[in-house]
């Protein structure tokens, strides 16, 4: 037992314990600051000397300890002024809170609640697929949606999507009602169009990009585009936005101007834009126009696409403006030459031409006797002798003789005879350069005779070249028999009276 100390079941008198005497650190004045009429005295030393929140030392340096003399508490319990310390949450409330970890798959975030509340990355942002330290930063202070207030786990669950979510859509609702413009980036290419960020998931349909339908939208991903609101419906949480509305209030002037200047029966070159179904939009610097599959070409046209292609600088002519729908429709065959206004100018009726069957119709056959231009023959002028089908006589991919018997440039219809063909008659200038003016009378008729040395020259010549664009001519007797022959009767035969 030390001496000194009185143990509580000693009968000896307790003995004064002594304890040192902790040391005073004063801080000295500079001699400017020393008052040279009095000196301090020891109380105000001692409360001059005494940290805030902390006791006091006496004048002989003997410390003090700070007297509670106030109920911080105020009557209520530790564990019910720690719980109203606490922040308050209840589903669906926004709350904000300080960003305090942030993983692969999910951020915490302090928003004073006895626990972080945890944000799943799928939570972070209206776009798919993203890395959260891409989104926030560690000590950034956000808002969130409290989705769960306390899941199976014990953890508050939070949504920063959702919470600007429902920001965004007080603004985009004043934004439709004031018939305003939203700008946001394209965040993704879907089905049928784009996705704007515009604080929610915008749908900006492909037709409603620019003010003609746009093919390839890839390009546009990362791009800021403005746009009008054209539907909300925020229960189906669907908000559906058209560029081309907003480009057509901003460029209303422009093109206006445009089509003022613009008159039916002008040529202006162009860029094809764009090739659909219908036809091939073309930039004329201004504005777009159509070029319907119809006047693409004096051929027929099975798809547009066979005729031109995106990017393909050409010539079209105007062939009518339409101010109240600002819609321009124009013609590419119009600058073109008419193969059927060539072919009447260079042909006439009665003369034999040189065609291949394209098709078989039960009235007939059309066969095509030049480029771009199909003529009928009729079922009852296909033999002398009496026809059921047009495959008795022809089949698709013959080359075959035949006499033009009616050209309506008007109409664009030319009725053609191999019954007539048969008979003889003029061939046409360009198949008499071929063969030689010496086959042929004073009147273009054929009078052939026997195959001439200069004739079976030129036919090694064209066998030898691999051309057998030009048609074989046949003999008088050839013809003849040909004739007899029907309704196998293909090729011309000279006049045989003469």
């Amino acid at each position: 037992m030390d001496r000194g100390l009185a143990l509580p079941f000693s009968h000896a008198p307790a003995q004064e314990i002594s304890y040192p005497l902790l040391p005073v650190h004063r801080r000295e004045k500079p001699v400017s600051e020393q008052s040279t009429t009095e000196e301090a005295t020891p109380a105000a030393v001692a409360v001059a000397e005494a940290p805030a929140g902390m006791g006091s030392f006496a004048a002989d340096g003997t410390y003090v300890p700070r007297q509670v003399i106030e109920d911080d508490l105020g009557g209520m319990s530790l564990d019910d002024a720690y719980t109203a310390s606490m922040v308050q949450v209840e589903d669906g409330q926004i709350v904000q809170g300080t960003v305090v970890k942030v993983d692969r798959d999910e951020v915490l975030l302090d928003i004073g609640y006895k626990s972080e509340g945890v944000i799943p990355s799928r939570e972070l942002s209206i776009r798919n697929d993203v890395d959260p330290s891409e989104i926030v930063s560690m000590g950034e202070v956000i808002e969130a949606l409290v989705l769960q207030k306390e899941d199976k786990e014990g953890r508050l669950v939070l949504s920063k999507k959702r919470a600007q979510y429902e920001r965004a859509w007080g603004t985009i609702e004043k934004i439709k009602e004031e018939d305003g413009v939203v700008s946001g980036p394209v965040i993704e290419v879907v089905k049928g169009g784009l996705i704007i960020d515009i604080g929610l998931r915008g749908f900006l349909p492909a037709s409603l990009v620019e003010l003609r339908r746009v093919r390839d939208l890839a390009p546009y991903v990362g791009r800021t585009l403005d746009a009008k609101i054209i539907e909300l419906d925020k229960n189906r949480n669907n908000v559906v936005l058209s560029r081309r509305g907003w480009l057509e209030e901003t460029q209303k002037e422009q093109r206006e101007d445009f089509l003022a200047n613009l008159k039916p029966g002008e040529n202006r070159r162009g860029v094809v834009s764009s090739v659909v179904n219908f036809g091939a939009f073309v930039d004329l610097g201004g504005m777009d126009g159509l070029v319907h599959v119809s006047e693409l070409s004096w051929k027929h046209v099975d798809h547009p696409g066979s005729v031109v292609q995106v990017g393909d600088e050409i010539d079209v002519q105007v062939l009518e403006v339409d101010l109240d729908r600002e819609r321009i429709s124009l013609s590419l065959k119009a600058t073109q030459q008419d193969p059927w206004q060539e072919f009447a100018t260079a042909h006439q009726v009665g003369e034999l031409v040189y065609g291949r069957v394209t098709k078989l119709v039960p009235f007939g056959s059309f066969v095509q006797v030049g480029e771009g231009i199909e003529g009928l023959v009729h079922i009852s002028e296909m033999s002398a002798h009496h026809v059921d089908l047009p495959e008795q006589v022809v089949t698709p991919g013959e080359e075959l003789w035949v006499k033009i018997i009616d050209l309506d440039l008007q109409r664009r219809r030319i009725s053609l005879s191999i019954k007539q063909a048969a008979e003889g008659g003029i061939v046409a200038a360009e198949y008499q350069e071929h063969f030689g003016e010496h086959a042929y009378d004073t009147e273009g008729n054929y009078i052939g005779g026997e195959t001439t040395e200069a004739q079976e020259a030129w036919a090694e010549y064209y066998a030898e070249q691999g051309d057998t664009s030009i048609p074989p001519v046949p003999t008088t007797a050839e013809a003849a028999a040909a004739a007899e022959a029907a309704p196998e009767a293909v090729a011309p035969e000279a006049d045989a009276a003469e």
